[in-house]
């Protein structure tokens, strides 16, 4: 497996973006909670309000945004997730006693796959984080 990004395919960076009508609570829950920094933000720019979170290096961002109408964006199901790799179990017990502090618990998966080595937590939209206690692929 190579491990080179394709020549063809140029890209600089990675951002997931989506809308939500709780941002000060989503934000709190990823960056309080899951331990990651609010990178980038803005206030206001043609109604919308957001902030990046990063990740690893800067070459991947969450990003979460607010439009001043309303964002609403149900979670699709109980098995779109994200799911952050994680090989230091200690890391991962920190999180979740983190994420406890601030009211979450964790919920069971809907694959039982990911229960195997890791821990599921539903964001304050409903959508799925998995903390999975491997080094990845």
């Amino acid at each position: 497996m190579t491990t080179a990004w394709p020549i063809e395919m140029p890209v600089a960076q990675i951002r997931f973006a989506r809308p939500t009508d709780k941002l000060d609570e989503v934000v709190q829950f990823y960056t309080a909670g899951l331990g990651l920094r609010i990178v980038g933000s803005f206030q206001d720019h043609d109604g919308y309000s957001g902030y990046m979170l990063g990740l690893p290096g800067r070459e991947l961002h969450l990003e979460f945004t607010h439009h001043a109408d309303g964002s609403p964006c149900p979670a699709p199901s109980r098995d779109n997730l994200l799911v952050l790799y994680m090989p230091d179990s200690d890391a991962i017990r920190r999180a979740v006693h983190r994420l406890g502090q601030g009211g979450y618990e964790p919920v069971s998966s809907e694959n039982p796959y990911w229960a195997e080595k890791g821990v599921t937590f539903e964001d304050p939209d409903g959508w799925r984080i998995v903390l999975m206690n491997t080094p990845g692929i």
